[in-house]
């Protein structure tokens, strides 16, 4: 009996510390939502942000394009689709209502019109604030709108039935691909600095068989199958990395800890929301211990200010193991890209964080190319002109109430 009420005891505590720390949690997120909320009207919006002119390398016969301006890739990808003539596959986490996401769905129309066979993919949850009448594209345009909840998640409870459909991709008659990061919006084209790629040649088959994969896997009964063409070609020089969790396949956290491991003189990441799982956090501090230069790009106030707060829990540890960490300013950096030694880049879809390495669908391209190296290494130097260098000095300087809610959040980064 004794035993019993000690055990109710240690349930009824047990509950309480949970009840506390939850209840100090949306207490927390509620003040630095707020404080943001404040920042974000003294602090004009930004009015540009430095940015490169597209630049072409050749990887493994294939030409691979670079940007790091919205307006710049928007261009190419409506041209793309404008000059169309047998299929257009086109999928978007984001694709605002906005006069820019007009423009890519009269482009998507017209082509159906003229005869092109178009299908395209959206995030039900990524477009929750877009009107849903805005994605009634008319037929024979074929729509797979990605669930915010789908039936197998009744089945099968768990992250494999939970992951967004986080992807940007666009493939137009299987000779020309784009990926990264860029979301469709006039937001994204203006206020934000992201970097994408163009692929002409061969390696499109890695952006068309991605596409392909995903949309036979859930196009249910009413849409039409897609043909899967095994690659005419294979050069490991440029290969796509997919995230599946209805599959439980996660290689893009793969490549990013081969990469590190094998680095021997730089680590250049730039990533728009940067919660490194243990693994990871490990790699890049054995890195900075043999010596090599890490360095790593981040926004200093993102889109998503509790991610941000979360991410502030590794800063110290990062710091003090020899990484540097530099804060983007006036503007949101949104870029998922990585290169090392001059040898080796990705560029993709996917954060360092829990959702994309382990949780959403995701595609990065990786290149083993010392040409491509160089374009994105010349491509983190302008960024870095633009960043503030955070030093373990001014960290080990901030105040108590952010090292409490650091500690108060830290226990959300399985969410993020």
């Amino acid at each position: 009996m004794a035993s019993s009420r000690f055990s109710s005891r240690l349930v009824r505590l047990a509950q309480l510390y949970v009840g506390g720390l939850v209840a100090t949690q949306v207490v927390a997120i509620a003040g630095v939502i707020t404080v943001d909320e404040i920042r974000k009207r003294r602090q004009p919006p930004p009015n540009g942000y430095p940015y490169v002119e597209p630049t072409t390398v050749d990887v493994g016969g294939s030409a691979v394009t670079t940007y790091t301006s919205g307006m710049d890739v928007y261009k190419d990808m409506l041209e793309a689709i404008r000059s169309a003539e047998h299929t257009v596959y086109f999928e978007s986490y984001i694709w605002k209502g906005d006069e820019v996401g007009e423009e890519f769905k009269a482009a998507l129309i017209d082509a159906s019109r003229r005869g092109v066979d178009v299908y395209v993919v959206y995030d039900a949850f990524g477009n929750l604030v877009v009107p849903p009448s805005f994605f009634n594209l008319p037929e024979p345009i074929h729509v797979l709108r990605f669930p915010v909840l789908r039936r197998r998640l009744f089945v099968k409870p768990g992250i494999r039935n939970l992951g967004r459909d986080h992807r940007k991709i666009l493939v137009v008659d299987r000779r020309v691909g784009f990926v990264g990061g860029y979301n469709i919006g006039r937001l994204f084209a203006e206020e934000w600095r992201d970097t994408h790629l163009r692929v002409v040649g061969p390696a499109v088959w890695e952006l068309d068989n991605a596409f392909v994969d995903f949309w036979n896997e859930y196009r249910g009964k009413r849409l039409p199958a897609l043909p899967d063409r095994g690659a005419a070609s294979w050069d490991a020089r440029i290969e796509a990395a997919r995230n599946a969790p209805g599959r439980m396949l996660f290689p893009v956290r793969g490549l990013y800890l081969k990469a590190i491991d094998r680095a021997c003189e730089r680590v250049y990441i730039t990533q728009a929301y940067f919660i490194p799982d243990a693994e990871i956090l490990h790699a890049l501090l054995a890195a900075a211990r043999r010596g090599v230069d890490v360095r790593v790009i981040v926004p200093e106030y993102s889109n998503h200010i509790v991610a941000d707060w979360v991410a502030r829990g590794y800063f110290e540890q990062l710091l003090a193991g020899g990484v540097t960490i530099w804060l983007y300013r006036h503007a949101m950096v949104h870029a998922k890209t990585a290169t090392v030694d001059g040898r080796w880049s990705t560029v993709g879809t996917a954060n360092i964080d829990r959702l994309s390495l382990t949780g959403n669908y995701e595609v990065n391209l990786e290149l083993i190319s010392d040409d491509q190296a160089r374009e994105m290494e010349r491509i983190f130097r302008m960024d870095l002109d633009n960043c503030r260098q955070l030093t373990l000095e001014e960290w080990e300087k901030r105040g108590k109430v952010n090292r409490f809610v650091e500690r108060v959040l830290a226990p959300l980064h399985p969410l993020l």
